[in-house]
C-alpha cells in the first residue's frame, strides 16, 4: 500500500500505524477514536460492534469501526483483557489551527500512550484488589535476572534466581506481560505459563548492562546504582530493560517506581504450579477467587491490605 494511494488523512494514518504495527490503533477523529483496516476487523471481532466503511483503496472498501472517546475505557478494557496493546492516537491541534496551514492540510495527531496488559494506570481498568505486575528477566548462565513492577503503585522488585525458583516466582506474581529480548522469546513457551499473560519480545540491545546501569541512574537520579545494595549484572539488565519498555509506552509521562527491592528465593517457601494451583490459594481450580483460601479469611478493610494478604499468602516465609 502507498501513501500516494490513499488521500492525506489516511496517509497520516498509516504513517502513524507503521510505527505501532503489533498494537491497535485508536485514532482520534472529533469525539470518536476510529480503527480502519485490518485494525477495524479485529477491534470489531473483539468488542462485537459495528463494521462499516470509509473509502475505498485498490477498489476495495477499507473497513472502519468506531467508540466514542468519552466511554472508551469500557473498550479498553475488553481489548486489554483480550490480549490487545492499544496505542492512543490524539489530535495535537484543532481543525481550525490545521487550517491555517492551507484548506487541505491535516490535522496534526500523534501516540501519546501505548496502553499493554502490564502498563495500565486508568483506575477504571485495574482490579485495585490485585497488583498487576510488569515482568522482565534475562538468562545467563543458567541463572534468570528478574525485574517486577506494579506501575499502578510504583512497586519495584529485582532476583536472580535458578530455574525453578524463577518459574515459582512468575506462578506467585502472575504478571499481565512479561519482557524478554526477541532472541529468547520463545525460551518461556516451556514453561506451562498461565495461558493470559502476554507476551512482549524487546530488542536485545534493551538489555544491554551498560545502557541498562545508565538508565537506571537517569531514572533516579543517582550517580551509581551501587546505592541499591548489591545487584548483579542479568538483575540490572532486566530492570533496565523494564524502565525502557515503560519509556516506549508512556512516552512523555513516565511513572514513578521506588527504589527497587532486592529478592532472594532461600527467604520464601518455593511452590511449584502443580502445587499451587491444587492448594488453591488465591484461585479456586475455576480461576476465580471464589472458594479460595484468600476469598475464606480475607477479612482486610482495604484494597492495599487485600494485596498485602495475597502477597504473603502467595509466598510464606
Amino acid at each position: 500500500m502507498t501513501s500516494s494511494s490513499l488521500t492525506p488523512m489516511m496517509s497520516q494514518y498509516m504513517k502513524i500505524k507503521a510505527q505501532y504495527s503489533d498494537a491497535l490503533l485508536f485514532y482520534r477523529m472529533g469525539d470518536f477514536y476510529e480503527l480502519f483496516f485490518e485494525d477495524a476487523e479485529i477491534a470489531s471481532a473483539a468488542l462485537n460492534i459495528t463494521l462499516t466503511k470509509r473509502g475505498r483503496h485498490n477498489n476495495l472498501d477499507i473497513p472502519m469501526c468506531g467508540v466514542p472517546c468519552h466511554s472508551s475505557e469500557n473498550y479498553l478494557l475488553n481489548l486489554i483483557r483480550k490480549g490487545h496493546k492499544v496505542a492512543i492516537c490524539e489530535q495535537l491541534e484543532t481543525p481550525e489551527e490545521a487550517k491555517k496551514r492551507g484548506y487541505k492540510a491535516v490535522v496534526k495527531r500523534d501516540v501519546v500512550r501505548l496502553i499493554t496488559p502490564g502498563t495500565i494506570t486508568e483506575e477504571g481498568l485495574l482490579n485495585e484488589k490485585e497488583n498487576n505486575f510488569l515482568l522482565s528477566w534475562k538468562e545467563e548462565y543458567g541463572f534468570y535476572g528478574v525485574s517486577w513492577a506494579d506501575i499502578s503503585t510504583g512497586e519495584f522488585f529485582c532476583a536472580k534466581l535458578a530455574k525453578l525458583d524463577f518459574i515459582s516466582l512468575i506462578n506467585r506474581v502472575l504478571p499481565s506481560e512479561i519482557l524478554s529480548s526477541s532472541e529468547t522469546e520463545k525460551d518461556l513457551e516451556s514453561f506451562s505459563l498461565n495461558e493470559n499473560i502476554i507476551f512482549s519480545a524487546l530488542p536485545e540491545q534493551y538489555f544491554d548492562e551498560l545502557l541498562s546501569q545508565k538508565r537506571l541512574e537517569k531514572y533516579f537520579d543517582i550517580k551509581s546504582i551501587s546505592i541499591f545494595g548489591e545487584t548483579t549484572s542479568v538483575e540490572i539488565c532486566a530492570m533496565g530493560a523494564l524502565l525502557s519498555y515503560l519509556e516506549i509506552t508512556q512516552l512523555s509521562k513516565l511513572p514513578i517506581l521506588a527504589p527497587p527491592k532486592r529478592e532472594k528465593s532461600d527467604l520464601y517457601m518455593r511452590i511449584d504450579p502443580a502445587s499451587r494451583k491444587s492448594l488453591e490459594i488465591t484461585q479456586s481450580l475455576n480461576g476465580t477467587l471464589k472458594g479460595s483460601l484468600l476469598d475464606a479469611i480475607n477479612c482486610t478493610l482495604t484494597n492495599g491490605g487485600t494485596r498485602l494478604l495475597q502477597n504473603r499468602l502467595n509466598c510464606p516465609e
